[in-house]
């Protein structure tokens, strides 16, 4: 008999998530993390006085308590919502593009209708109707496209999906340019690209709709005491519902039965030798390292080396994280979000994104601005963001990585200070992460930070779940989309269906027992 029903590898948001689900719907669960903490990108890390988040800007998916919306529901039935305090963000985002345009659109659906309307006001039918369209492919995409896809009908696709069916899978870019004719407005609504990282003509209009809509109507939330104190809250539910965890346990790899028709999970096997068995795995590992490097077959199973080959890796990020000796006030920082660019060429961007050139576009957050408490009192944490592709890091030699680290580290601040000027007169603690940061720290390949390019044809209604290997599930962002609520999110769909398989395999072995009894 399997010492555990299921086991998780990977404690970042969808193994985390998966694990505490699973635990709580009744399946034994060991989760096995290679790192000291739980959390993957959602944790921080101390310098001086000041505990910096490192990865989240923004949380989607929570809504209100008089307007809840998924993320509320997720994090109640994981047992979190007692343990951790949110933080609202005022607005949704500053953005300024340097000698074009300067906006900040608040954190409401009607407050941002009109502040377009204010500063366009030639495109207030545009307007209208393009936030009309955003509502209705939101909604459309969390009710009527999963029960059209439950049902394979499309004819109820069809019916209840209009607006997706017609827009949905369409670019973002051709459906701002059909609305609008002011390239200005155009950039300010599609600043969320950097939340996909690809530029508006690659990434789907759904996908920029959702995040529109659900933080202008559900709002932008971040969490008191950052991200870790999540990770550490769903761990903590997990361990209470009767759940194990070992830290400092990479898995060496996944072992399985071959003699079927197709493999079938048995168990792992740990970086300290020890061999665990059960029938089901949730990786959180991405699905390179996991069918690459973890899964004992001779081969890769049929059709996974094919998806590789067709896939791109996403980007990574370069982040730098100060500690500023003055409020935000000082600076003129009145946003916990601004977008910063010298262009509203999306391509160009992109593009830089690929070369070691100063980036052209750049994301600052401060969370002291809604939550003073995020740094000592006087105080407060900034962090500098562009994205960056991890290949570029790769051909930087040893002996000038941390000259190049700290060179390129100054184009950010460079950037930052013409919105702000004076910041660098106020640091007093600097980190750096390049995307080889990242590679070491999550194990991805190149860094990725959301899996392979979030490209219209990655999205999961174009590709088939894993199922290549009997028990074996992925958790994460490389089948699905990025980002901190998508992650949260499939770790719990992905928990759910192998809580039905633990369900039918225990009702199968109570079955079995009994006619053996007999």
């Amino acid at each position: 008999m399997s010492e555990f029903d299921a086991i998780v590898i990977g404690a970042g948001n969808g193994g985390l998530t998966a694990a505490a689900a699973l635990q709580r719907g009744g399946a034994k669960t060991l989760l096995l993390e290679r790192h000291n903490i739980p959390g993957g990108c959602a944790t921080s890390f101390v310098r001086g006085e000041f505990e910096f988040e490192v990865a989240l800007h923004q949380l989607s998916g929570l809504g209100t308590e008089d307007k809840p919306f998924i993320m509320r529901k997720v994090f109640n039935e994981l047992g979190v919502m007692d343990k951790v305090e949110f933080v609202q963000e005022g607005e949704l985002y500053r953005m300024i593009v340097v000698d074009e345009f300067d906006i900040t659109l608040p954190a409401s659906w009607s407050g941002i209708r009109n502040t377009l309307i204010e500063n366009f006001p030639q495109e207030e039918e545009g307007v209208v109707g393009f936030m009309e369209l955003c509502e209705q492919v939101t909604m459309e995409s969390f009710m009527g496209l999963p029960q059209a896809r439950k049902m394979n009908s499309e004819k109820m696709l069809n019916t209840n999906c209009k607006n997706y069916v017609k827009y949905g899978l369409r670019d973002a870019k051709s459906v701002l340019d059909e609305f609008f004719d002011d390239e200005q407005i155009k950039t300010l609504l599609a600043a969320y690209w950097c939340y996909l990282g690809m530029p508006p003509k690659d990434c789907n209009f759904c996908d920029l709709a959702v995040m529109l809509y659900a933080y202008g109507v559900f709002k932008p939330w971040h969490i008191k005491g950052g991200s870790q104190a999540l990770s550490s809250a769903l761990l903590e539910s997990f361990l209470e519902a009767g759940g194990e965890v070992r830290f400092n346990c990479s898995v060496d790899a996944i072992t399985t039965d071959q003699s079927g028709e197709k493999p079938k999970v048995t168990g792992v096997v740990t970086e300290n030798g020890d061999s665990i068995s059960c029938s089901q795995i949730i990786s959180n590992a991405s699905s390179v390292v996991t069918f690459g490097d973890l899964l004992d077959t001779p081969v890769l199973p049929s059709g996974i080396s094919q998806d590789f080959k067709s896939r791109d890796l996403g980007t990574s990020a370069f982040c730098l994280y100060l500690g500023i000796d003055c409020t935000p006030e000082k600076l003129g920082i009145k946003n916990a979000s601004t977008f910063i660019s010298n262009t509203m060429d999306e391509e160009l961007m992109h593009d830089t994104m690929s070369t070691m050139n100063p980036p052209v576009a750049t994301m600052l957050t401060c969370y002291n601005v809604d939550d003073p408490s995020f740094a000592p009192p006087g105080k407060s944490q900034l962090s500098l963001l562009c994205l960056q592709y991890g290949s570029v890091w790769e051909d930087v030699p040893v002996e000038d990585y941390a000259e190049t680290k700290y060179h390129f580290a100054e184009h950010l601040i460079e950037q930052a200070e013409q919105v702000f000027p004076g910041i660098r007169d106020h640091i007093e603690e600097v980190e750096v992460a390049t995307p080889l940061t990242m590679m070491r720290y999550l194990n991805t390949p190149g860094g990725a930070i959301y899996g392979f390019q979030q490209n219209p044809e990655d999205g999961p209604l174009h590709r088939e779940r894993y199922d290549q290997v009997s028990g074996l599930h992925l958790a994460g962002s490389w089948q699905g989309m990025g980002g901190f609520q998508p992650t949260y999110m499939v770790g719990v769909s992905t928990a759910k269906a192998v809580l039905k398989k633990v369900r039918q395999n225990k009702t199968t072995q109570e079955s079995e027992a009994e006619v053996a009894n007999v």
